[in-house]
């Protein structure tokens, strides 16, 4: 079985010396290692910079970019503007995959040696990657895992070379990584998430804004991305009982609606929005769709 020729990974990192030792370590311990690892320090105040340099001159394939800091965290939009400092670097060289990885991740040596089996084994897959977990004592339980069937959380992307060419660029603001997918369905591409190759997560998703806030960005960038306004009425009703309760509905529903009320730019085009409320309406109507 063909494996990839080579890959590059790109990781944005704010303020993560308390965890990104662990990725450091995953990555350099793999069986399949990168061809380049671009991780932009983006304005860490937390000694997250000299640790990366220290890293850099122990490998010759990791790239350190420092970008000055900004005075703030700036969500969805940061991440993408950080993460397009590092791809400028790697643009032009000959890969076959690119990955987008957080900084506050462990797995397994062989965790991209499989990832591109299964790439392999499937000329169709776009964009996959691993399930994301957080450590319980001894065991490992899934986030998310009420994620639709074609979603990959944005903390471990793998996109095929051809399908990066045909989605990208990715938008800078919250919903990069919901678009990102439906128009790699568009295009005709699948993607999907390794439920059987796991991630550890050791800061949990979201955890640096709390519940509301996190909430309230998720429903705005539902906004952006261009969700039926149906489907998302459906989708706060279903979050009622979620914990804390009420409070992820109460969030959702008011980032939704305040797009609206500020008249902020949905940052989709045209035609991925009418795909994907076709296939959120479809949902709706219990037939097939990329919801399952």
């Amino acid at each position: 079985m063909k494996l990839a020729r080579a890959h590059v990974i790109v990781t944005p990192v704010r303020d993560e010396v308390a965890h990104i030792g662990r990725t450091l370590d995953s990555v350099a311990n793999q069986t399949c290692p990168p061809a380049r690892w671009v991780i932009v320090n983006d304005g860490s105040t937390d000694g997250t910079g000299p640790l990366l340099d220290r890293f850099a001159t122990l490998h010759p394939w990791a790239t350190i970019v420092h970008r000055t800091n900004r005075g703030f965290r700036a969500n969805g939009g940061g991440v993408m503007d950080a993460f397009y400092a590092g791809y400028a670097i790697i643009r032009n060289e000959p890969w076959d995959f690119i990955v987008k990885l957080d900084g506050d991740l462990s797995f397994a040596p062989d965790y991209f040696e499989k990832c591109f089996a299964r790439f392999a084994a499937d000329p169709t897959l776009g964009l996959a990657g691993g399930v994301i977990c957080s450590r319980r004592g001894e065991d490992l339980h899934i986030e998310f895992s009420g994620d639709p069937p074609f979603h990959v959380r944005g903390a471990t992307k793998i996109y095929r070379r051809e399908c990066w060419n045909q989605i990208a660029p990715l938008i800078k603001a919250p919903g990069w990584d919901t678009l990102d997918e439906v128009r790699a369905n568009l295009f005709g591409w699948q993607t999907r998430t390794f439920t059987d190759i796991p991630l550890v997560q050791h800061k949990a998703t979201g955890s640096a804004d709390g519940s509301w806030r996190n909430a309230f960005k998720n429903g705005r960038a539902n906004y952006i991305t261009g969700y039926h306004p149906a489907f998302m009425l459906a989708k706060c009703a279903k979050r009622l009982l979620h914990r804390p309760y009420f409070v992820e509905a109460a969030g959702l529903t008011a980032g939704f609606v305040s797009g609206y009320l500020k008249r902020l730019p949905r940052l989709a085009d045209a035609e991925t929005v009418r795909y994907l409320r076709s296939q959120q309406v479809r949902r709706l109507l219990m037939r097939p769709s990329i919801y399952g």
